[in-house]
């Protein structure tokens, strides 16, 4: 997934401007926030998926399908109709230069063609994460970003066509991998079915009481997704306040701390699996057993990675963009990204433990109490630190949130039933 990010940022950092790298940082922030307050089309899916999976209800993982698709339909189509005010109040939002605001324009017309097919997708990831089937999310994710990048080096780095090529190279990508990706989830949905109900089980879609559960969850994801994607947002923002190069040197070190994230949410996406079995089957041994492994490798990876970007960060900059102005702020943050990748593990762990038991209300509260600490620290040094202070306040932040989490985590423990014999290899029909 990462791959991305850093593809669109090397394509642009060594063939265009700063103002074009700054205007694919606001793009990706526009489309990050936009998309992922609807996370929740992927995490409540995991979550329910991977309960019912675990008290080997096949109906009803089917239906936390449909239930995911027909909301992801609707909320797609919602934001076409949309897209010319949200593009003004994003814009009016942010921090840019004139130059950057119309360069980001150009990509956001572009890219927002391919909404109803990236929340999409967001459901099928959901279902093969849920049901343990990272093989097909495997699959699902190196066609979508492996298409975008060859799109965005033909389109932008060939073509010539800048920021625009790479926002079409991403719409393109997302409509084809949402058609495969349907033909993927049928064939899994198929061999998961032991049930005799229709494969289409429209009655429990619309069941009043499961309706009124994911939809509840879901709002509880979706504020605390928000809360999350505003201290990103306000970590870009107000580094914008500090010039087009600040803007850009954070955006390029984001780059890397996504990479890392994203390889840490491995861990993270292997416990909501287990945790959600273990929820569904009542299973405490298995729940144990998968928080304790996966946060071991987390933690030992988290080290490591943060000692890679560290080291490798340099050459990794140089690769991703050969503005010298850029690069030179970047490399002097860098120590700061690679703090962050170290301790960002608890709370990606958290997360995941978390999604997978669908405890959506205490994930909402930590998301609110961590931003809410993070614009204050940062708001108190900046003026005397500028840069330094946002990234000192936005390492804070990533602790912040699993602090939070870890108060409520106790709680959420006792809940969970008591099987001495499950373990994390045992089958939802063991």
């Amino acid at each position: 997934m990462p791959l991305l990010g850093l593809a669109d940022t090397a394509v642009i950092g060594n063939t265009g401007s700063v103002e074009e790298l700054g205007a694919i940082a606001l793009g990706a922030l526009i489309f990050n926030f936009v998309y992922w307050s609807f996370g929740f089309l992927r995490m409540g899916t995991t979550g329910f998926t991977a309960q019912a999976s675990g008290a080997g209800d096949t109906a009803e993982v089917r239906a936390t399908l449909l239930r995911a698709l027909v909301l992801a339909s609707g909320i797609g189509v919602t934001l076409l109709i949309l897209r010319g005010p949200i593009a003004w109040v994003a814009l009016e939002l942010l921090g840019a230069t004139p130059q950057v605001e119309r360069l980001t324009r150009g990509y956001y017309d572009l890219r927002i063609w391919g909404a109803p097919a990236a929340l999409g997708i967001f459901a099928l990831l959901g279902t093969f994460v849920g049901l343990g089937r990272t093989r097909y999310l495997l699959v699902t994710q190196v066609l979508l970003n492996g298409l975008n990048i060859g799109l965005d080096i033909l389109f932008a780095g060939v073509l010539g066509w800048g920021v625009e090529g790479i926002a079409l190279g991403t719409a393109l990508a997302e409509w084809t991998t949402l058609a495969v990706g349907m033909l993927l989830v049928v064939k899994v949905l198929k061999e998961e079915r032991t049930d005799a109900e229709p494969f289409f089980p429209w009655e429990r879609v619309l069941d009043r009481a499961q309706v009124v559960k994911t939809l509840g969850a879901n709002g509880d994801i979706m504020v605390r997704t928000l809360f999350l994607l505003l201290g990103f947002a306000w970590f870009t923002n107000q580094g914008a306040l500090f010039g087009d190069e600040i803007l850009a040197a954070n955006h390029v070190l984001l780059q890397l701390i996504g990479l890392s994230a994203y390889l840490l949410d491995g861990y993270a996406h292997a416990t909501e699996i287990h945790v959600g079995r273990a929820v569904g089957g009542g299973r405490r041994r298995l729940f144990d057993e998968a928080v304790r492994s996966a946060t071991e490798l987390a933690a030992l990876s988290a080290v490591l990675l943060g000692v890679a970007v560290a080291l490798l960060g340099p050459l990794a900059i140089g690769g991703l963009t050969d503005l010298a102005a850029v690069r030179g702020q970047a490399l002097t943050f860098l120590p700061y990204a690679a703090a962050y990748v170290m301790l960002s593990f608890p709370a990606f762990q958290l997360d995941g433990i978390f999604i997978g038991a669908t405890a959506t209300r205490a994930m909402r509260n930590a998301s609110i109490a961590s931003f809410t600490a993070f614009v204050a620290l940062s708001l108190g040094l900046m003026p005397a630190y500028e840069n330094l202070g946002l990234w000192l306040a936005f390492i804070v932040y990533v602790v912040a949130r699993a602090a939070a989490l870890g108060v409520a985590y106790p709680g959420l423990k006792r809940s969970i039933g008591t099987d001495v014999s499950a373990s994390i290899g045992t089958s939802p029909s063991e």
